[in-house]
């Protein structure tokens, strides 16, 4: 396979390249505030923020956090810190004061951009939490211990606080650096310098931070959408968070190397503004996770919807039900929708399937490596090597693999062994034609008795039911058989599916100890921003609720 044309070069460049080779092609679109720019716009703007970024002090290597929704600052900013050789730290929108707190310290953060607030939430005041001397100190002079390395704060969307700037302030400020010396800077940047630290989503445990370089930004974006055949043609909506690797990769980078216009509908995730960005800036490709799709397919004003532009997309982030992604081929018109897998410690892609898949491939797999990857399935106790066919944990090697943890080198040292193969800690099943069947998270499943039981395969099962809109499977302490299956049920409008149902439902098609002993109905489930379940929490509400909180944990594996 020849060399992918990004290959051996840096984000900035990247984006030098397309403005002088498209500069009248449309970049970024947010049609909620009516922001648009062309390509050749894009680079100026980013030019002018990487001069402000200069002249705030900082250098090639520097962190610079940013605390926001999707606004078209973001994405400036993300390539801005690019062309200078910063590392961007994508901070959660979700995050309280401890998190932020912690984000901050943890990554060493020199400068954050934040919004004001984000529905019921003040950044400003969360952030004066942290660091009460912002408010008595001089732009560019914190002094804090709380978070020792921070030193400038820039406001992204209103007047600034006590101890701020604003984004003007910053460009205004950055006229005084000279274009030849950004020049000279950028020419020494390598395409294996790290280039942005993401923090894992948390729905297994505490976050850590992802480091990554432009080269494992560039090429996994650059093959997700060679997978998706896109051109200068596609116009690409992205819905989902920027902070995020599927927004922060996929998504920015994903439309900026193959020239496509981006399509923003929001600063975060609506059914309808997502409808009406689609069908009014007629979209040919849609990415989100499965609960937008559900949120969008169920949406009161989704019939009679224009989308006949919809030509392909990508569902990821969590398992796929079956039946929902046959909704989102038959019904929303995205015949060449793609699945994709991967975590954030692989950039974040590891596997896709292909356009001409098979309807069957693309809802039953999620498709084969990407171009340079390996990938192995090991006995996840031993780490011997499986043969085709059978269970065991997926591993990736390849150009998508993380540098590291930022400071933690024992968790790093955990993730990706001696031989530079990443430990995924999901299990699955890898076929003869190198497709990818993933069955379960090694930390979701739940041992009844001796039996393993994997949520997936309820989970699948249940998506099928007429009267089922969204299922979430966990185990919950039990007594006697250490764990018990409880399934989280949200009803379709209108529905009056009962407990009883559902388990004569499942009760048909699984065995015995599969079949939930608690069915529990609710209208939600607790998200993490990305729209990712979070079943930890999930597992913490069901427990309270069932008065199980004080049982024993504990479990022999069968």
């Amino acid at each position: 396979m020849p060399r992918p044309r990004v290959d051996g070069f840096t984000l900035g460049q990247v984006l030098r390249s397309v403005s002088v080779q498209n500069p009248q092609a449309e970049a970024l679109v947010f049609t909620e505030i009516g922001f648009r720019v062309t390509y050749e716009s894009y680079d100026r703007l980013v030019d002018e923020a990487a001069r402000g970024l200069l002249a705030l002090g900082i250098e090639p290597g520097d962190h610079v956090a940013v605390w926001a929704t999707n606004w078209p600052e973001w994405l400036i900013l993300q390539l801005a810190a690019a062309r200078i050789g910063a590392v961007l730290v994508t901070v959660n929108p979700a995050y309280r004061v401890d998190e932020l707190a912690y984000a901050l310290r943890q990554s060493n953060a020199k400068a954050l951009f934040l919004i004001e607030r984000f529905k019921s939430s003040n950044y400003f005041s969360m952030l004066h939490e942290v660091v009460p001397e912002l408010a008595r100190t001089r732009p560019g002079s914190l002094s804090s211990p709380a978070v020792p390395d921070l030193r400038w704060v820039v406001a992204i969307d209103r007047e600034p606080g006590p101890g701020m700037i604003t984004w003007a302030e910053m460009i205004r400020r950055g006229r005084e650096v000279e274009d030849i010396d950004l020049e000279a800077l950028e020419a020494e940047l390598n395409p294996d310098d790290p280039i942005i630290l993401q923090y894992t989503s948390g729905t297994t445990g505490a976050p850590k931070g992802v480091l990554l370089s432009h080269r494992n930004l560039l090429l996994n974006a650059y093959y997700v959408g060679v997978c998706q055949r896109l051109s200068t043609a596609d116009r690409i909506c992205v819905p989902v968070p920027f902070y995020h690797c599927f927004g922060a990769v996929i998504g920015t980078l994903g439309s900026l190397v193959h020239g496509s216009a981006m399509l923003v509908p929001g600063e975060y995730f609506e059914a309808r503004a997502t409808l009406d960005c689609m069908e009014r800036e007629r979209a040919t490709v849609i990415y989100g996770v499965p609960t937008m799709f559900i949120a969008m397919l169920a949406h009161p004003s989704f019939s009679g919807r224009d989308l006949r532009s919809l030509r392909t997309g990508i569902m990821a982030g969590a398992p796929c039900p079956v039946e929902l992604m046959k909704r989102v081929i038959q019904d929303m018109g995205a015949r060449q929708m793609t699945i994709a897998y991967g975590l954030t410690e692989a950039s974040p892609v590891i596997t896709q399937t292909l356009l001409d898949d098979p309807v069957e491939r693309r809802v039953g797999t999620v498709g084969r490596p990407i171009p340079g990857i390996e990938v192995k399935v090991v006995d996840p106790d031993t780490g011997r090597d499986l043969p085709d066919g059978e269970q065991g944990e997926l591993c990736d090697r390849g150009h998508n693999v993380m540098l590291g943890y930022y400071a933690d080198s024992r968790a790093t040292a955990d993730a990706i062994d001696e031989d530079g193969w990443l430990h995924t800690g999901d299990l699955a099943v890898k076929e003869p034609s190198g497709y990818v069947r993933i069955t379960g998270r090694i930390k979701d499943m739940i041992i009844r008795g001796g039996e393993n039981v994997y949520p997936r395969e309820i989970e699948e099962i249940l998506h099928a039911h007429p009267d089922v809109e969204n299922v979430q499977v966990v185990g919950v302490p039990d007594a006697i058989l250490g764990e018990e299956v409880c399934a989280w049920v949200k009803a379709r409008e209108g529905s009056e599916v009962t407990e009883a149902q559902v388990r004569d439902f499942l009760r048909d098609r699984l065995a015995h100890f599969k079949v939930p002993r608690y069915v529990m109905f609710v209208d939600a489930f607790p998200l993490t921003v990305t729209g990712k379940v979070q079943k930890y929490r999930i597992r913490e509400l069901a427990a309270r609720e069932l008065d199980l909180v004080n049982e024993p944990q504990s479990a022999v594996a069968g």
